[in-house]
């Protein structure tokens, strides 16, 4: 799903091509929240606990920088705290991998929320090319 980053209504909406509107403030905490509930349905085994503690600060932190870019002080700082989001959206990615790879009977939970955090990632890539290109003109 692909989407501008036309500000809508509220600070923290962001209108796609097809006039839908998605908070992102509301979007980054579902993903950490859905996370921290999955990484609750995990065993506790040696390789899990490494992966569990990693997923869930790269998924909550995608919504704290999120907090952190729509109270941003200038630009610049909007676009660091985005381009963080962005970042954390790809580790989370990257760590429902391996969570898959030790735990090939969460290969559907997994699959979910690795395209949420995708989609996050295109969201985020978006912003910081709208945002780039505005600079430039």
């Amino acid at each position: 799903m692909l989407m501008s980053n036309n500000k809508a209504q509220g600070s923290n909406e962001i209108q796609s091509s097809n006039n839908k509107v998605y908070d992102l403030e509301e979007r980054t905490a579902r993903l950490g929240e859905d996370i921290i509930e999955f990484a609750k349905s995990l065993t506790r085994d040696e390789i899990n606990r490494s992966l569990i503690s990693q997923v869930v600060r790269s998924a909550t932190s995608i919504g704290a920088n999120y907090m952190e870019a729509d109270g941003a002080e200038s630009k610049k700082d909007f676009r660091h705290k985005i381009a963080l989001c962005k970042k954390e959206a790809k580790e989370t990615k990257h760590w429902l991998r391996m969570i898959t790879k030790a735990n090939p009977q969460k290969d559907i939970d997994c699959l979910r929320l690795r395209q949420e955090a995708q989609e996050l990632t295109l969201i985020f890539s978006s912003i910081l090319l709208a945002k780039s290109l505005n600079t430039r003109a």
